[in-house]
């Protein structure tokens, strides 16, 4: 069945078929048909697995795809140590700031669409957003829990300013604080509310933001406000368009804002690294969640959505083929191409790596200090789950854990070490010499 056919479908008739569909995957691979050494590879699953057995995870999924092949996708570890639930390859993460790609990637297709512009003022689709404030910091000496003056932006926040989280807007712990927390927005965490984001959002537009649109590089609510947009621009529910529009076309059947209750059992337990051990993570939000019992009308499209490996191996694997995957095309080459370069100059992480539409971008390999090739992208999410596409190497690769706080885990640089230490050959079909 193909997936333009899938997307015409009943819902209920495609939940009947997911467990059919959620089969189908990119075809697994020799390692050495496409310049892996399987005895290098080797070195990766050891090394996973001496994470597990040192007790500095409960368990992870590894995913490496090359000229979009599976050539590893392997589960370790227990999915709920309490349980005694083994990992497996078709669990269930939060995958937290993860969505933002997708959020990214829906707004994208809007511009495509010529119904959304990069350079439009947000005030175009959420008009509160019209005229917004700066905080201003306190004066030396001030009596602590003063009151914040604010001035005005000096100019709009637009589209490009929230997918490049340029829009001065934190996630309410900075200069403003205090009004941010009396309005009760603090924290990337939406699944406890029972309102939608549009109505968080809208009451954000009143609030000091951190600095002047375009000026800094502020992580924050953007992606959530991006959301938002795409909400008023579309006419459906963020969780509607990603189902229909994006997820639901690629075959991500695993990939949703809440879970069925039926499947509770595939959703992997959160834990907390606390002095060199690990304890289930208790916090009431960002624990466990609201993932299966909860209000469930939050769609936040900057840390809200859960997903397995495969799911957002074929994400991943639609950008990498410049917006296209089995016979679907989410993008044209050109609009990947325009996310994936940097758009912030210097302003993100001191200029080491450059920042795009949505991803972390490699511009210099020795500035970046990192196993990589120039214009590799990615990101990752709270819960220590990581990603990135190496569009040199014709790599995609995930690592999915759940670790918050992670306590100065240093597991994704020794996996992004061995997945790139196993590499020998060019991709299939590229002669070295072209690369």
């Amino acid at each position: 069945m193909t997936r333009r056919r899938l997307i015409s479908l009943p819902l209920a008739l495609v939940l009947m078929l997911a467990p059919l569909l959620r089969a189908e995957a990119p075809p697994a691979a020799k390692s050495e048909s496409v310049g892996l050494s399987s005895e290098r590879l080797e070195r990766l699953r050891a090394g996973m697995q001496r994470y597990v057995d040192e007790g500095r995870v409960a368990g992870l999924v590894s995913y490496v795809a090359r000229s979009g092949r599976i050539v590893h996708h392997e589960a370790f570890g227990k999915a709920d140590l309490e349980a005694a639930r083994p990992m497996s390859k078709d669990t269930i993460f939060r995958i937290a700031s993860q969505t933002k790609a997708i959020t990214s990637v829906a707004a994208m297709m809007l511009v495509e669409e010529g119904r959304l512009g990069l350079t439009d003022p947000v005030s175009k689709y959420i008009p509160v957003f019209e005229k917004t404030t700066v905080a201003v910091p306190a004066p030396a000496g001030a009596v602590a829990g003063s009151p914040v003056s604010a001035v005005p932006a000096k100019r709009a926040i637009t589209i490009r300013d929230l997918l490049t989280h340029t829009a001065g807007i934190g996630y309410g712990f900075g200069t403003a604080a205090a009004q941010w927390k009396a309005a009760g927005i603090q924290h990337w965490y939406f699944a406890d509310r029972s309102e939608p984001v549009a109505a968080v959002v809208e009451r954000m537009a009143a609030l000091p933001m951190d600095a002047q649109p375009g000026e800094k590089y502020v992580y924050g609510y953007s992606t959530d406000i991006l959301g938002v947009v795409v909400e008023k621009v579309s006419g459906t529910t963020l969780a509607e368009f990603f189902e229909r529009r994006i997820t639901g076309p690629l075959g991500m059947l695993d990939t949703r804002f809440y879970l069925p209750p039926a499947h509770k059992d595939r959703l992997a337990a959160v834990y907390a690294a606390k002095d060199g051990k690990l304890e289930r993570a208790i916090d009431p939000k960002t624990g466990q969640g609201h993932y299966v019992e909860g209000p469930r009308v939050a769609f936040a499209g900057g840390a809200g959505l859960l997903s397995t490996a495969r799911d957002y191996g074929r994400f991943l694997q639609m950008l990498l083929n410049g917006g296209e995957l089995d016979g679907v095309r989410l993008l044209s080459p050109k609009t990947v191409e325009l996310m994936t370069v940097n758009h912030v100059g210097s302003l993100f992480n001191e200029g080491t790596l450059g920042f795009g539409l949505g991803f972390d971008v490699v511009e210099h390999l020795g500035r970046a200090g990192r196993y990589g090739s120039e214009g590799a992208f990615g990101w990752g999410g709270a819960y220590h789950t990581n990603y990135w596409v190496d569009p040199h190497e014709r790599l995609v690769v995930l690592l999915m854990t759940q670790l918050l706080p992670a306590g100065g885990s240093d597991l994704h640089g020794r996996f992004r070490a061995l997945v790139y230490q196993s590499i020998v050959g060019p991709p299939s079909g590229v002669p070295a010499s072209r690369r």
